[in-house]
């Protein structure tokens, strides 16, 4: 019989087929084998015998000990640096121990301690009757007398006018006779405790003037060279060191409970934020940072108003102009305008910042504090006891927390800093 041709190859394409499927098996089997052998082999090249130390170029293993020059583990504890990031100073203890000593230089007996770590557990305990929402705690600071050394002979910002103006080598025969004059009636208070009505306004006239044309940079290094001056009545200690160490704790545990510290202050606002941006003691955003005003303008402005002119590429300086005192009724105002919150909690130390206090503590939804310092030691701090207690009959009128200076602190300015009352000469000689 004649064989179909179409059935022949067919036979011979199912043979073909079946040959290429076993070779194909034979070949991915031999492959197979040898990556499993190179694999095996690799492995064995990278991984180290459990007896067998890592080579010195390699990271250590989870259960190895670092070498003396390896990185620490995870497991460390941190180098502490001198330098801290939210009010951290290498004096300030709060920041080296645990919660329950965030306070740690405040005496057990003071009553801040207690009340204001009642009020944070109370406000920051979600399913408190007292529970207030982050974007609520708000506290509001004075900055002189209640942050930072108020006194020594007289204000941070009174002495450095009469610094510019008598004794600054770059500016002292260019001071007007307005200056000269404030300059002197500073001296005059300094000496004699002289009263001089209008003198806040006078002195934030003569700041303006004396500074006018400086960029914000030029302004804030001139006050970090005057922070570096000794503090006439301390040893140990420079002017711009003299922050009260128990309140640089308060504002700690304030911002680890998530509240939002603000500093208002009857100082010149760009004084203020020269002084924290320049401190290695404390470190707050300068817009929230708020003090009295002046202009600021462009260089090329020249006498045109804000209202005509158009900045271009110019830049800006300090226009020479006082616009505000923040003080007393107008702390209120300037919380109003730049924080547009009723804050919670406030710390004042003058009748000056009573006004800020009332405001937080009346007619406000939501539970409340006020601590006002009492400058009442007289051997560690430039103190005064006459108007320390006028501060406690203050705040039994007001319902205010009254803070002791000499019975609240276990320490003011940190060791190292000792008080040396100098006398009026010893004072006002100059600083070079």
């Amino acid at each position: 019989m004649k064989k179909n041709p179409t059935t022949l190859w067919k036979i011979i394409s199912a043979v073909l087929c079946v040959a290429l499927i076993a070779v194909t098996v034979l070949w991915a089997t031999g492959v197979g084998k040898a990556s499993g052998s190179a694999d095996s082999k690799t492995e064995s090249t990278v991984t180290p015998e459990p007896t067998k130390e890592a080579e010195p170029t390699e990271a250590p293993t989870p259960t190895e000990a670092p070498t003396p020059t390896e990185a620490p583990t995870p497991t460390e504890a941190p180098v502490i640096e001198p330098v801290s990031t939210a009010h951290r100073s290498v004096l300030d203890k709060a920041s080296q121990i645990g919660e329950d000593d965030a306070l740690s230089l405040w005496t057990e007996e003071a009553p801040l301690k207690s009340e204001l770590q009642d009020y944070v557990k109370a406000v920051t305990t979600e399913g408190s009757a007292d529970f207030i929402p982050v974007e609520d705690r708000i506290a509001v600071f004075d900055f002189d007398g209640t942050l930072f050394c108020e006194t020594d002979p007289n204000y941070f910002d009174y002495t450095m006018l009469v610094y510019r103006v008598t004794e600054d080598p770059e500016y002292k025969d260019k001071a007007s006779d307005f200056e000269k004059e404030v300059a002197a009636k500073i001296i005059d208070i300094n000496q004699n405790g002289t009263k001089y009505e209008g003198i806040e306004v006078d002195h934030g006239k003569a700041v303006a003037s004396a500074f006018k044309g400086m960029t914000l940079e030029e302004f804030y290094a001139y006050v970090g060279k005057f922070m570096e001056l000794d503090m006439p009545s301390y040893t140990g200690m420079k002017r711009g060191e003299g922050f009260y160490r128990p309140m640089l704790q308060v504002v700690d545990y304030l911002e680890a409970n998530d509240f939002t510290v603000y500093i208002v202050s009857g100082t010149d606002r760009l004084i203020v934020r020269g002084l924290v941006q320049n401190s290695k003691l404390i470190d707050m955003p300068p817009k929230q940072i708020i003090g009295s005003d002046e202009t600021m303008v462009g260089t090329a402005q020249g006498d045109t108003d804000g209202l005509q002119y158009f900045l271009h590429d110019d830049q800006v300086v300090t226009g020479g102009e006082f616009i505000i005192k923040n003080l007393k009724m107008n702390k209120v105002s300037a919380i109003i305008r730049d924080i547009g919150q009723q804050p919670v909690l406030s710390f004042g130390n003058s009748s000056g910042d009573g006004s800020m206090d009332n405001y937080v503590i009346h007619n406000n939804k939501y539970k409340t504090g006020c601590f006002m310092l009492c400058c009442d030691d007289l051997e560690r701090e430039n103190g005064k006891e006459k108007k320390a207690n006028e501060m406690v009959d203050l705040c039994k009128e007001n319902g205010w927390t009254p803070v002791s200076m000499k019975n609240d602190w276990t320490t003011i300015y940190g060791d190292g800093v000792t008080y040396t009352p100098a006398t009026a000469e010893e004072a006002l000689a100059p600083a070079a």
